[in-house]
């Protein structure tokens, strides 16, 4: 495999970046949690508009049909960005899972709404503190019941995608029967719900025994997104020392804070690496998957905590304020660190992959 980019990938990663930039400032995105806003709707439009939430969806339902490496470029840039749109809820999850475990006609039904950005849906695994297990929800005669938490985006979602044991449904979320409750969320441009089903309506997704690989292509995409937060986190870092001055030198000029940065810059390369090479097993090495998905979450969501923690100490106090922009890449780093499942789940599933070995997957 080529360890780089194509020169089509670097276009539609520069493009992207270009939009991003203009439509969300460190202001702007301000301005959404001042307004206690669930998302930014009028970037989620023109992401759809441009094609960006159909990049690997097959082109006969309204996508671009490109690759899990194309799509990460995407989710790259908008973790570089703390975009507060629900690219991962949507597109990454729902929609894969659609694509992957639909019916034909379920596909046609809402792949192409999707891909547009018509239609918003969410992704209910959780049920709290514990595994991924989907045990929680009572599923006959067409009815849903019981509660799904925390879920991300089910605040502007139409549609949910539910595990319920080894199988996943699909959930109208207007209906009777529904009941969403916003849960505090620690990243305030990424709200997250409890939903409460009592005998909901509810439509199975005839594939069955998908929900790892999903969570694999999932987490592959999550670790895309926290490079780019983590490269946002070191060029905020460098673009700081090299503007403030200290006992009459540049803050950079000092060894221990090139010492911070060249730490920041290796584990960032390092975690490149891992999502291009699993990026590229996704699509290309299905049995090189799980290890792949797992050695790139887990050395993402390292490099992504420790440049957010360094970022903020060497803006010193001013890195903890609201009005410093640290904060944003630190609550993204929170959240992202569990939003599939714990560095735990990830780090058994890693050595599960591994000849030899005994770990087991919860």
């Amino acid at each position: 495999m080529d360890f780089d980019l194509s020169e089509e990938q670097k276009m539609l990663a520069e493009q992207a970046r270009g939009l991003l930039a203009e439509r969300t400032p460190y202001d702007h995105l301000r301005r959404l949690i001042d307004g206690q806003a669930e998302w930014d709707e009028p970037l989620w439009r023109e992401l759809g508009e441009m094609g960006f939430l159909g990049a690997n969806i097959p082109e006969r339902f309204g996508g671009l049909g490109l690759g899990e490496l194309d799509l990460g470029v995407i989710a790259q840039e908008l973790g570089r960005a703390g975009a507060a749109v629900p690219f991962s809820s949507s597109i990454v999850l729902a929609a894969d899972a659609i694509a992957r475990a639909g019916s034909e006609a379920q596909q046609a039904a809402w792949l192409p709404r999707l891909a547009s950005g018509e239609v918003v849906a969410c992704f209910a695994s959780a049920e709290g503190p514990g595994p991924l297990l989907g045990q929680g929800l009572t599923f006959a005669d067409g009815k849903l019941t019981g509660s799904k938490h925390p879920v991300a985006d089910a605040g502007v979602a139409s549609v949910a995608v539910v595990q319920v044991g080894g199988s996943l449904a699909l959930v109208a979320l207007d209906q009777p029967g529904v009941t969403r409750t916003r849960l505090d969320s620690f990243d305030q441009l990424r709200p997250h719900y409890r939903i409460d089903f009592a005998g909901a309506e509810a439509e199975l997704l005839p594939g069955r025994g998908l929900i790892p690989t999903l969570l694999d292509r999932a987490a592959v995409q999550g670790a895309f997104e926290a490079v780019g937060a983590a490269e946002a986190c070191l060029a905020m870092a460098l673009g700081y020392v090299k503007d403030r001055q200290m006992f009459g030198r540049s803050l950079s000029s000092y060894q221990a804070i090139k010492h911070k940065l060249a730490d920041m810059a290796v584990g960032i390369e390092l975690a490149k690496s891992n999502a291009y090479y699993a990026g590229w097993a996704a699509g290309h090495a299905p049995d090189d998957l799980p290890a792949a998905a797992a050695a790139a979450r887990l050395s993402a969501l390292k490099a992504l905590e420790f440049a957010a923690r360094e970022n903020l100490q060497v803006h010193g106090g001013i890195g903890y304020t609201f009005e410093a922009n640290c904060h944003f890449y630190y609550r993204r780093e929170r959240l992202l660190a569990v939003n599939l499942g714990p560095r735990g789940y990830w780090a058994d599933r890693l050595l599960d992959a591994q000849p030899g070995t005994q770990a087991k997957v919860a």
